[in-house]
């Protein structure tokens, strides 16, 4: 019997012998198909936890990325179409600019879970960012990291030279920069259309988490993994709780939500940031795609965009993003990662003892009563 199917029979007894009172069931939205990390184990075992950490109160019930996809999710919130969604911020810079200026230290990123935990403190004691999502209409209860990007292609790269021209998609602004600072041309495309646009020609790549092999298909059209470190993909916001769903909560159920959200995210950046990335590659080689090292002058020049974008990091905060302050922000979340990183050299790999640690270091601090309200 594996965890997850541990955690199902376990919390079905507690949810039974918690009573016979009626749980409020919550529409709750991953907006990714049943194979990506954000549906299994993000939204599946968040299911299982609401209405034990809730007391049966909470439950609830998904919707399929059919009804409400992940480019959907600020207008299912704002309709109540969904009640607990995965918000991604890059999607709506306009909306969380405060929030969306992390993405931009993608490539300071080694250590996923570091990355999740982090991004979770900032959002929440930020009061800007608390005020964006609370104008957007939604309340933010954690965040999650994936593993470290690569690039996923149909043509091989070995030199800086086959990187010219090449045609790669991006999932954020970080990804597009460094595509442009090495000659290569990126392209905005939703992640769910990466298959398609790739079996068509329309791309050559894209610089995505290795899991996205098994999560869109792609290894049934890539034939090469190259192994050049782009940063995590942490700038989420796992559970958004729209509004008016929040101020009908009691405290503690509010209190209760954030402890099974938190529980899921652990385990969600567990999968996505390692354990998938270990599968993914295991299929890959298994399907006769190759995994390639690129030349040194592919590294040499990650390296320098890496140094050079976290100095323009500030400046892209303020000119495109409007935001205020912006270098101490960015002083702050660097000192978070740095913090979290210590964390999880103490707790390892361990996904209860993280949970533990960022209940006690963010959640346990928050007033219910006030909270993103």
């Amino acid at each position: 019997m594996n965890k997850i199917t541990k955690l199902i029979a376990v919390a079905s007894l507690a949810v039974l012998a918690a009573g016979a009172a009626e749980a409020r069931s919550l529409r709750i939205a991953p907006g990714a198909p049943p194979v990506h990390p954000a549906a299994d184990p993000l939204y599946k075992t968040f299911a299982i936890f609401l209405p034990e950490e809730t007391n049966g109160e909470l439950d609830g019930t998904l919707i399929g990325p059919e009804v409400v996809s992940v480019t959907q999710t600020k207008e299912a919130l704002q309709s109540s179409l969904a009640e607990v969604a995965n918000l991604l911020p890059l999607f709506v810079p306009g909306d969380l600019p405060n929030t969306v200026l992390t993405a931009d230290l993608a490539f300071l990123a080694t250590t996923p879970h570091a990355m999740g935990a982090a991004m979770t403190e900032y959002v929440v004691t930020c009061e800007e960012c608390q005020a964006e999502f609370k104008q957007m209409g939604g309340v933010f209860v954690g965040a999650g990291s994936s593993d470290v990007y690569v690039l996923i292609t149909t043509k091989p790269v070995n030199t800086l030279a086959d990187l010219q021209g090449l045609r790669l998609r991006s999932g954020g602004a970080p990804y597009a920069r460094w595509a442009e600072a090495v000659g290569a041309a990126p392209a905005q495309i939703p992640v769910n259309d990466t298959f398609e646009s790739m079996s068509q020609g329309v791309i050559d790549g894209t610089m995505a988490s290795v899991g996205d092999l098994i999560s869109y298909r792609l290894v049934d059209i890539a034939k090469y993994i190259i192994e050049v470190p782009l940063g995590t993909y942490h700038t989420t916001s796992n559970f958004t709780v729209a509004n008016t769903t929040w101020a009908e909560l009691s405290p503690e159920q509010r209190e209760g939500l954030a402890r099974a959200a938190n529980r899921s995210s652990a385990l969600f950046t567990e999968n996505w940031g390692y354990e998938r990335a270990v599968q993914a590659r295991q299929i890959a080689v298994d399907n006769g795609m190759e995994i390639l090292i690129p030349g040194q002058d592919v590294l040499d020049a990650t390296n320098a965009f890496r140094t050079a974008d976290l100095e323009a990091a500030v400046s892209i905060a303020e000119s495109q993003l409007g935001v205020t302050g912006a270098a101490e922000k960015i002083e702050r979340f660097r000192d978070l990662v740095e913090k979290w990183t210590g964390i999880i050299e103490e707790t390892g790999n361990d996904t209860d003892a993280i949970a533990a640690r960022v209940q006690q270091e963010v959640w346990d601090k928050v007033d219910w009563t006030t909270y993103g309200l």
